[in-house]
């Protein structure tokens, strides 16, 4: 069983919370919108620690390191893929902009013989929770209902 492990940042503002998601990179969701925005993450293996592997993902994925902070847990979840994330919210402030996504190659098109490189996440953005909900893979909006539970 395959498992990952990620960092929700959140920050409070005049509308209250936000939290940045990625939009996950490569020709498969190039055009969807709605269950294609994800909690910063990745798979790691049975000997390291989750906590490790979600501050590793973090800066592979966004290019940037992980803020320090106080973390909250937010548990686990199992997608429909069958795959378990863990995750964990930090408070912080980050600008999209300066993001240097990591990136994957795969063969595109399909069995076609050729490799592209394609980024991780295309792109992160801020979302109010309820936007947020619309947007992120169905089973990780347990992780904002967790968020929303911790937040004042």
């Amino acid at each position: 069983m395959k498992r990952s492990a990620g960092l929700l940042l959140f920050r409070h503002t005049g509308n209250g919370p936000e939290v940045l998601l990625g939009h996950m990179g490569g020709p498969f969701f190039a055009r969807r919108d709605a269950g294609a925005w994800t909690v910063p993450k990745g798979e790691y293996e049975p000997d390291e620690p989750a906590w490790a592997a979600a501050r590793r993902e973090f800066e592979e994925e966004l290019g940037l390191p992980p803020p320090d902070g106080e973390a909250i847990e937010l548990g686990e979840v199992r997608q429909t893929n069958g795959k378990i994330v863990t995750a964990w919210a930090i408070e912080a402030d980050l600008d999209p902009a300066t993001i240097t996504p990591g990136t994957f190659r795969m063969e595109w098109p399909p069995r076609s013989g050729q490799f592209q490189e394609f980024p991780e996440l295309d792109r992160v953005a801020w979302f109010a929770l309820d936007r947020a909900r619309e947007l992120i893979v169905k089973a990780q909006a347990a992780f904002l209902d967790r968020l929303a539970e911790h937040s004042p």
